[in-house]
């Protein structure tokens, strides 16, 4: 197969392909970007494999940086870009099964394709635009399927995190996964346990937010990695209620968390701890904890606008975005209406300070302001006071 027109990235990168081959060494687009163009999809990085070591690609390029030429990759400063070329290596040694115990550089595309993931990221291009295709990638391609390279077992073994990188370019791509794969990813999802929770997170989350996560989700569970991730053994049968959901996308990583800890029934203490298990960032947890209480709220419907503004305006939208996929029902218009016209998101927008208290009632510091400024924000939030500084200089006084 011949790509007639190149993308434009590949483009502007086809003199950095030129230097290498002038200098006696072979270059090709690989991977990723070879795949997502081929599919029609946007790239978004392009990564270059050369037949060329660390110290000769140095010799050929003036400006280089050594991101991990431990492992073959330099990256090369051209023409105000930067490219990170990676030389053709063999692989060995996965005492922890995730990262090679060695490294050894080849001459051989075909021995540093071997090496690779998945048959669909086991392409690559040259500067024609001819496709390089050892492992039949791109029959794969055609027929939407996540096949691994070789032997899956072996592949696996190799780096355990490749079993949620196939469930989640499931979900990424719409594909489905080959048989064969398909059980060597059951048998081997112990695995996982080998994993830094961090690395299984990242591709859990790019799964959620896929376009068609409802089917990496399902094989996720099916092949029995969801028992070796974090707060999800035994979980099965109540993460299987998110299949039976409207194929709603979730708007952020934070909507999909929510409904996660929703259809588990966790109360906001033990979601909380869920996500400190999953090692969510600080600010994904506190959002979604705030995101889980205003959702319990619009089901009890037990609120008002004070609710949703302590909890976060921001939060709105994911949480109705929510109740559509949950069939939580509420009045969409009116309650809409009530938060586009609270006047403050937070404390911080309010006209007046602590400090503007002490002034206009002639008091000490004390706890006593915070007591005020706590009265003004609900009175402001409920619109029975306009957030305007002689406005509340006067409801002050009035008290």
């Amino acid at each position: 197969m011949r790509i007639e027109q190149l993308p434009s990235d590949f483009k502007k990168a086809l003199p950095v392909l030129e230097e290498i081959e002038k200098a006696g060494f072979e270059a090709y687009f690989v991977g990723g970007s070879v795949r997502d163009h081929i599919l029609g999809l946007s790239i978004h990085d392009v990564d270059i494999a050369t037949s060329a070591y660390p110290e000769e690609i140095k010799t050929i390029f003036k400006r280089t940086v050594d991101t991990g030429i431990q492992h073959g990759t330099v990256t090369v400063l051209f023409n105000e870009d930067s490219y990170e070329i990676t030389t053709f290596r063999t692989e060995s040694g996965y005492q922890d099964f995730r990262r090679p115990d060695s490294v050894t550089f080849v001459r051989s595309l075909e021995d540093d394709l071997k090496r690779r993931d998945f048959t669909i990221n086991a392409l690559a291009v040259d500067r024609n635009g001819d496709v390089i295709d050892k492992f039949d990638g791109l029959t794969d391609l055609n027929k939407r399927v996540i096949r691994a390279v070789g032997k899956a077992e072996e592949r696996f073994h190799e780096d355990a995190l490749r079993m949620m990188r196939a469930v989640r370019f499931q979900s990424q791509l719409d594909f489905t996964v080959e048989e064969q794969t398909a059980k060597a990813i059951k048998d081997n999802a112990h695995l996982l346990e080998k994993i830094a929770v961090e690395r299984i997170r990242e591709e859990f989350i790019k799964l959620m937010l896929g376009r068609a996560w409802q089917i990496g989700f399902a094989d996720f569970l099916k092949l029995d990695l969801s028992e070796y991730c974090p707060s999800f053994k035994g979980q099965r049968n109540n993460l299987e209620k998110l299949l039976d959901l409207d194929n709603e996308l979730f708007v952020d990583e934070e909507a999909a968390w929510t409904a996660i800890g929703y259809v588990m029934n966790l109360e906001p203490n033990q979601f909380n701890k869920m996500l400190r298990n999953w090692k969510v960032s600080n600010k994904s947890r506190e959002t979604s904890v705030a995101t889980d209480k205003m959702i319990r709220h619009f089901k009890d419907g037990n609120f008002d606008v004070w609710d949703i503004y302590r909890l976060g305006v921001d939060n709105f939208d994911r949480v109705k975005s929510l109740c559509r996929l949950f069939d939580i029902e509420f009045d969409d218009a009116n309650l809409t209406q009530k938060v586009v016209n609270i006047p403050i998101k937070s404390s911080r927008d309010l006209a007046i300070t602590g400090n503007d208290i002490i002034k206009i009632l002639g008091i000490k510091p004390g706890p006593k302001i915070g007591n005020y400024m706590s009265d003004i924000e609900h009175k402001v939030v409920e619109g029975t006071v306009y957030n305007n500084f002689d406005k509340l200089k006067e409801y002050l006084l009035s008290k």
